[in-house]
């Protein structure tokens, strides 16, 4: 029987999060199910999560779709909680594994656990492609020769029975991981080579990874009033208006679009239904701050916009700088974030045809840290 011990007892104090970082949303998940997730599709038998009793109650419900996952309460240090899990772990085989390490990988489990069965340890480590030094303050002492020096990385693998004893042994002391304390009270384990994707996340700036990118897409009909359009939040004077429930704004309607998808919301007809008379007429760079709004409210702000309009008429390329004057403080960017570019259809489809203005408008989110 083999056991995973996942450790998220860690405040996570270097992120600067108001919460564990490993409760934090994480491209669509809590950054600790990527793990979870990923012993759960395995060879592993029982899954033990090792959490603060503070974060129990949040992280227990995560675990319900993972039959063999539970939680276990963490100690003060590190070297307590996986000590506390390994008490209560079942299997012959444990790995231990940081729940800040989310790009865990099916092979890097399964080498894992041949590395253990043939040499009684595994230990996941990748060389070191900088040169390392041994410092005294601020004075360089050595510098190791480089092919012999690795950085560790989790799962790390030991019979239970062996890696529970050298914690007894170690009686409180304090060790980073278990390597370490594995080498210093049983022997040299044996590593086995890891992956640059299996990265930890330490710092808030780590969790730029999160970004997102959204697509948005709008059309609008020109109708027979002889009256602007607005596009951007700008009047533009043209021979035909365009027909909408609101002011007709295609392009802001196509970005608020992409600003949704991205962040994983509904569409603007969800939020702004052309059923509901508050929106007839509505002045869409009004919509745009409220989906602004929401997009922060589900952990995200934009970090730049590039935005496609498709029309035959009218002329558009000397209105496109006060564009991105008016959407660039709405999007809290630098007009230089804000890209806007104007093209006809070459007379081709109902845009060539003079019928309708098409915008296409992609964005890109990042988290909010």
């Amino acid at each position: 029987m083999i056991t995973a011990i996942v450790c998220a007892a860690g405040k996570g104090t270097r992120a600067g999060f108001s919460q564990n970082k490993l409760l934090c949303d994480f491209l669509g998940m809590p950054v600790l199910l990527y793990a979870v997730s990923a012993f759960s599709q395995s060879p592993v038998d029982e899954i033990l999560v090792v959490c603060s009793k503070e974060d129990e109650p949040r992280i227990a419900p995560l675990l319900s779709p993972y039959p063999n996952a539970q939680t276990v309460l963490g100690g003060e240090t590190r070297g307590q909680s996986v000590l506390n899990a390994l008490q209560r772990a079942r299997g012959e085989i444990v790995l231990v594994h940081d729940g800040a390490r989310p790009f865990l990988s099916q092979k890097i489990i399964a080498d894992c656990i041949a590395c253990v069965k043939k040499h009684g340890s595994a230990v996941c480590a990748l060389p070191s492609t900088d040169t390392t030094v041994i410092v005294d303050g601020d004075k360089i002492l050595n510098a190791p020769a480089r092919d012999t020096v690795y950085t560790v990385q989790t799962p790390q693998a030991f019979h239970r029975d062996e890696l529970l004893q050298a914690y007894l042994l170690a009686n409180g002391a304090s060790f980073t991981d278990e390597s370490s304390l594995f080498a210093h009270f049983v022997r040299p384990p044996t590593l086995f080579l890891g992956e640059r994707e299996n990265r930890k996340l330490t710092f808030a700036d780590d969790f730029r990874i999160a970004d997102r990118v959204g697509f948005g897409v709008d059309t609008h009909a020109f109708g027979t009033e002889n009256r602007p359009i607005v596009l951007g939040g700008v009047q533009i004077p043209s021979e035909r208006g365009l027909i909408a429930h609101s002011d007709g704004d295609v392009l802001i309607h196509a970005l608020m679009d992409a600003l949704l998808s991205a962040a994983g919301l509904r569409d603007i007809g969800y939020y702004f239904p052309d059923t509901d008379e508050r929106f007839r007429g509505a002045n869409s760079t009004h919509l745009l701050q409220e989906i602004v709004r929401l997009v922060r409210e589900a952990g995200f702000r934009p970090m730049n916009a590039s935005i496609s309009v498709l029309a035959e008429r009218p002329r558009l390329s000397p209105y496109i700088q006060e564009m991105k004057r008016v959407l660039a403080p709405l999007l809290h960017l630098d007009e230089s974030a804000v890209a806007i570019a104007a093209g006809t259809n070459e007379k081709l489809g109902y845009v060539g045809e003079g019928k309708g203005i098409t915008v296409y408008a992609n964005v890109l989110l990042t988290t909010i840290l």
